[in-house]
């Protein structure tokens, strides 16, 4: 071969070998995980019991990603019973096959089997999470999902020097699905958790559990990005450093303009990235989380701790220090942290927030009963509890909706979930009786491709009123208002932040108050609607949200995989 071509074959191998690189780099790599899903015994608060796993750690395995990358994960089921896998807050872009919410987007995975769900990133940077999306399984089977910067990027603060993930959870002395089960068959309110954790460890305030508190060593002057997820089922947390400024800068996978502060606020689903520099003397300080629970209902309101531990030589104090977080119902605390988040807004990290609305929707969200015939039931009055969202309580299908409405099936769901409640009262004030008792029914709420939809989530002083974090699967949205009392759509709307409001996925409905988001409707398909708090989600705290196709394939639902888990009544 002469020099020439030897040299014109070497520069076309070299072209075309760039032109892959080029592609793999914009296209994101390809992931494979295995989630073996099994009964494991674990030890705490004094006594040993057999818990759901994935690979049999808890919390479970952490998915490592680059933005714009694939995950095929592989769920193994092992287990007792049907159990289905969510990615919370992964937008699964025209996929929502593999969301996961049990009888919403399919059905359980039966035990002895398994299903492949393919998991789509694209916008999201930064810590979200995934969990089991069947009855309270979420309790023990969950774990963080980390994305970084595309390859080549990085983030738009300093390099910290390393990274943690703390994910704050819950420890139940009795099985979590025969508490839930008893609880819906009695109308009462389910048994609370007997402690939080902190990956997995209750800390030195709980019987039993000083010799496994979990411990995050640092060097001095170093700064490190914590990863802090909320996968408590019914309680909103407080979390600081004893003597240690937090730094927030991203909240559920996007960035935040930077926040100086000594606590946070974050709901159960909600994640927050926070920047900690060890700059205290070498010693330990107590991490705590404390819940924020400013209600009437029932709560775990006991502390779970961990131990920032510096490295190198020094003495240990006789007393470590503990941090100062806000009162369990401290409301104002809460609300002050949380409407200081703010998108970064920046070149590389903008905003894309709707101005012209062309969808408006308003929903109240309330704690109420189902009549039991001669007061026979656990609940208040010898009701039954339940909830609803704009005075309809969820009930959950035998068939899953995205089935039904892919293939057409009849009588599965209504799709005339309502814009407005069929009538306005006083929401957060004196609301009498007239509105305890809620319909029951499957309805979801439609909207067309593309659509500029700004919802209002109106809380209510029916039934025990608290925050109620509320989480729409599919997207993420901005929150462009927040206040107290009932909205006011001719005032309240002055006051929204159309500059830089945070995006996010979970947003906590202030008790008696009142949040606006907004998105554009630009993925197609069946999306799951529902408050956070799982006992309120199992009284149908819920709705589903269904975008239809818009005109092209590109902008249409995915055709579903070859395999699907089974429904009792295909």
């Amino acid at each position: 071969m002469g020099l020439e071509k030897m040299s014109s074959t070497l520069w076309f191998s070299g072209l075309i070998f760039l032109n892959s690189l080029l592609l793999c780099m914009a296209v994101g790599q390809v992931h494979y995980y295995d989630f073996v899903l099994k009964e494991t015994n674990f030890t705490k608060l004094c006594s040993t019991k057999s818990i759901l796993t994935v690979n049999g750690t808890f919390p479970g395995p952490t998915i490592r990603v680059h933005k714009g990358d694939t995950v095929f994960v592989n769920v193994h089921n092992q287990g007792k019973y049907g159990v289905t896998i969510h990615w919370h807050g992964v937008r699964q872009p025209r996929n929502p096959w593999s969301d996961g919410p049990e009888n919403i987007t399919q059905c359980p995975i039966p035990p002895n089997t398994s299903f492949t769900q393919e998991v789509i990133f694209s916008t999201e940077e930064g810590t979200l999470w995934w969990h089991a999306h069947s009855d309270w399984t979420r309790a023990t089977v969950h774990g963080a999902i980390i994305i970084l910067p595309k390859p080549g990027t990085t983030y738009p603060f300093p390099e910290p020097y390393a990274e943690e993930t703390l994910i704050l959870g819950e420890w139940y002395k009795g099985d979590v699905m025969a508490i839930i089960d008893e609880a819906l068959a009695t109308g009462g309110d389910p048994n609370i958790s007997d402690a939080f954790t902190i990956n997995g460890q209750p800390g030195d305030l709980y019987n039993c559990s000083n010799g496994t508190t979990y411990r995050l060593p640092v060097y001095s002057g170093k700064t490190y990005l914590l990863r802090i997820i909320n996968s408590i089922m019914n309680e909103e947390q407080f979390f600081g450093i004893a003597k240690h400024n937090l730094t927030v800068v991203g909240s559920d996978g996007a960035y935040l303009k930077p926040i100086n502060t000594n606590y946070i606020m974050i709901t159960p689903g909600q994640t927050m990235d926070v920047l900690v520099t060890a700059n205290q003397s070498p010693s330990l300080y107590y991490i705590a989380s404390t819940p924020f629970a400013d209600t009437a209902a029932p709560y775990d309101n006991t502390t779970t701790t961990a131990i920032l531990q510096y490295k190198g030589n020094y003495t240990v104090p006789s007393t470590i220090p503990f941090p100062t977080l806000p009162a369990y119902n401290d409301k104002d605390a809460a609300g002050n942290y949380t409407i200081r988040l703010r998108s970064l807004a920046s070149k590389e990290h903008p905003v894309n927030v709707p101005k012209t609305i062309t969808r408006s929707i308003f929903m109240t969200v309330s704690v109420n009963q189902i009549y039991c015939p001669n007061a026979s039931c656990a609940g208040p009055s010898g009701n039954r509890l339940s909830a609803s969202l704009t005075n309809i309580s969820f009930v959950t299908p035998q068939i899953d909706i995205l089935q039904a409405y892919y293939r057409r099936l009849p009588r599965v769901f209504a799709s005339n979930f309502p814009d407005q409640p069929l009538y306005f009262f006083n929401f957060t004030g004196d609301v009498g009786n007239n509105t305890e008792y809620p319909a029951l029914a499957t309805k979801a709420l439609t909207v067309n491709y593309n659509d500029a939809v700004e919802m209002v989530l109106q809380g209510t002083n029916i039934g025990a009123a608290e925050n109620h974090p509320m989480h729409l699967h599919g997207f993420s949205f901005y929150v462009v208002g927040m206040g107290s009392g009932n909205f006011n759509n001719k005032t309240d709307p002055k006051s929204y932040n159309l500059i830089d409001p945070p995006e996010v996925n979970t947003v906590g409905v202030p008790k008696n108050g009142w949040v606006t988001i907004r998105f554009i409707a630009d993925n197609p398909g069946v999306w799951f609607m529902h408050c956070h708090l799982e006992r309120h989600a199992s009284w149908g705290m819920d709705t589903v949200l269904i975008v239809k196709n818009g005109g092209t394939s590109a902008t249409s639902i995915r055709p579903p995989p070859k395999y699907m888990p089974p429904c009792s009544k295909s």
